[in-house]
């Protein structure tokens, strides 16, 4: 699968490769989407696609979104210049002891998680070289997930955050800048603290709210009969989010549960400031509330 339009031109290659070799730790949706991206501008001469699923690393074969497949994350890793992981957020905390012992003293480190300040402090903790490390977040994605549903242009001017601490080596900083710079990334340096509570806020919110109303209908249809049925585009629009993958989103609630528990709370207040104004009849207050978020709305679309 391969969303780029085919009448655009084809990327520019690079002169000189970034990394003569790229490791890819879950090849998914994410991670198979970035193998793509890179290849197509010979930002690395070769990728190779670790994972526990053999089935999954010969689909992504197949595909011709790695070049080998490797089970052993030694061998794999023995002689890559940039490790990715792109597994879910919890997987890469245990990922992380175990790589300090596999990857070479020069080896860039680098992730895709949605949470960052666990993740950074524990490559702190536990890599052999913490300093290599350079903590990423491509903000884009698509509810579907696995290697079939990557394609290429699924970061083309989508923000990337790097969060990398005062002790972070500059040239692996610049390298994991470089790299997603290329494929067409807007890249934006923050804070892990600030990264987090802007994704609580922008990002896992939503999805929560999405699964929210998702489980709010599925309890009426058990107790009153069959509402879902009657649910139209809107529903299925504002909902999409909820077809997202339940693992991943288990582990980053549990994971940026502070951050999110904030989010939360205010949109709770938000919610009850809707429901007493309905509850008043204050079609009014409701009038110029709906009207200032289609304001707001709109100026959210011009800033993306």
């Amino acid at each position: 699968m391969n969303r780029s339009n085919p009448d655009q031109e084809p990327p520019e290659r690079a002169s000189t490769p970034l990394f003569e070799t790229m490791a890819v730790v879950g090849v998914g949706l994410i991670g198979g989407s970035l193998a793509r991206a890179v290849r197509e501008r010979g930002l690395v001469s070769r990728i190779v696609g670790l994972g526990r699923g053999r089935e999954n690393l010969r689909k992504a074969l197949e595909l011709g979104v790695i070049d080998a497949m490797e089970t052993d994350w030694g061998k794999g890793m023995r002689d890559a210049g940039l490790v990715v992981l792109a597994t879910p957020v919890e997987s890469i905390m245990q990922l992380l002891p175990k790589i300090g012992t596999l990857c070479a003293d020069d080896t860039v480190v680098t992730d895709v998680g949605s949470v960052k300040g666990s993740i950074v402090r524990e490559a702190e903790r536990t890599l052999t070289r913490p300093s290599r490390f350079v903590g990423g977040h491509p903000i884009a994605g698509t509810e579907d997930s696995g290697v079939e549903a990557s394609f290429s242009s699924l970061f083309t001017d989508r923000k990337t955050i790097l969060t990398p601490t005062d002790g972070t080596d500059p040239e692996a900083l610049d390298r994991v800048r470089r790299l997603w710079e290329e494929i067409g990334s807007n890249v934006v340096v923050m804070d892990t603290e600030n990264h987090d509570r802007v994704m609580g806020f922008v990002s896992h919110l939503p999805h929560i709210v999405a699964y929210a109303l998702v489980h709010t209908i599925y309890s009426e249809d058990q107790r009153e009969g069959d509402l879902a049925r009657y649910s139209a585009g809107g529903f299925l629009d504002f909902t999409r989010i909820a077809s997202s993958h339940p693992e991943m989103w288990r582990d980053i609630c549990l994971m940026n549960r502070e951050a999110l528990l904030e989010a939360v709370d205010s949109f709770a207040l938000t919610l009850d400031k809707f429901k007493a104004m309905i509850s008043a009849e204050d079609g009014k207050g409701l009038e110029e509330h709906f009207d200032q978020c289609r304001r707001t709305r709109a100026s959210l679309l011009k800033k993306t």
